[in-house]
């Protein structure tokens, strides 16, 4: 499994509603639910609604398209992370799944990864 890393910093979200989201930005994951609406953003996309964010998380990617079929991989992924105490916040697209980190954490996170066996790009 080949991991790629992200360079940009990135911020966790709560907002207002989603009209000040920048949705041509090259990364904007949202969730909205009964309760609340969040955005995860490039920190410097963060839009000027927010209710609460969270800034200092880096991220990595699994490589290539992940097949619906195939089980376990962010499993497996978040284990490794979760036997050092690294914690993560997960975000999966239609195509692959995404980890972020506390930046505090990003470089031993993928430490461990590779020392697991995972192959960073």
């Amino acid at each position: 499994m080949h991991l790629k890393k992200l360079e940009q910093d990135f911020s966790v979200c709560k907002v207002k509603d989603l009209s000040k989201v920048n949705l041509d930005s090259e990364f904007c994951f949202i969730g909205k639910t009964d309760e609340e609406r969040s955005v995860v953003c490039v920190t410097t996309d963060v839009p000027c609604n927010v209710v609460e964010r969270e800034d200092g998380w880096k991220a990595f990617r699994m490589e290539g398209t992940l097949d619906f079929s195939l089980v376990g991989i962010l499993s497996k992924v978040s284990g490794v992370l979760a036997a050092s105490k690294i914690g993560i916040f997960a975000i999966s697209t239609y195509n692959t799944d995404y980890i972020l980190t506390k930046s505090d954490n990003y470089d031993r996170a993928i430490e461990v990864l590779e020392q697991a066996g995972y192959q960073f790009i």
